[in-house]
């Protein structure tokens, strides 16, 4: 039985934090906020975590933020269309991969060990969910935002008044998501390395 929720907010490299935030589903409340920085202290979490197979666990997928070179570099901006016919733009140094494989091997070996581990795109369950704002992303302001509309219109009381970093706020959606994938209120958008990418409907 499914008791726990767990989000990580997977950042793209050990110099960007990384969140995580554990959900009890019967109360709603939120049990645990910590914040990890190397593949090794998320792998070090998941050995201590005893309720894995009573956890459904809600993972961010991190852009891909390798250094390309010259019209690659223009090109691979996240902001750019990739387009359908790939044979006009050569996919150099994988300038097409938006995403990082930070973390997929310990995510399919979690998935091999029978616990239910689902991706998704901060961004776009944050826009589904309501909780967009019209600030610069991870700006100090848009951490504020997010930080009331989560404690004030998704009912996180034990949210502190001060600022909290933008990676814990990130696994709170993580773990609302994968709250409402247990209650079927989420899609299956896409498959990245063998782990379904979920968004609320």
């Amino acid at each position: 039985m499914i008791t726990h929720a767990v989000g990580l907010s997977l950042g793209a490299s050990s110099s960007i934090e990384s969140g995580v935030a554990v959900r009890e589903l019967a109360t709603g409340k939120l049990i645990h906020i910590d914040k990890l920085f190397s593949m090794n202290d998320v792998q070090l979490f998941f050995d201590n975590y005893v309720s894995k197979k009573n956890s459904i666990i809600c993972v961010s997928l991190p852009w891909d933020n390798t250094m390309l070179e010259g019209k690659w570099r223009v090109l691979s901006k996240q902001y750019q269309l990739i387009h359908n016919e790939e044979e006009m733009f050569l996919n150099r140094d994988n300038w097409m991969q938006r995403f990082s494989t930070r973390g997929c091997e310990l995510l399919s070996n979690l998935s091999e060990q029978g616990v239910d581990v689902v991706r998704f795109e901060v961004y776009l369950a944050r826009q589904k969910l309501n909780l967009y704002s019209n600030y610069k992303e991870r700006s100090s302001a848009d951490c504020k935002f997010l930080q009331s509309v989560l404690k004030y219109e998704y009912g996180f009381d034990e949210l502190p008044s001060n600022m909290m970093p933008v990676g814990q706020l990130e696994a709170i959606v993580g773990t609302i998501l994968a709250d409402k994938k247990l209650k079927q209120e989420t899609e299956q958008i896409f498959e990245f390395k063998g782990l379904s990418v979920i968004n609320a409907i």
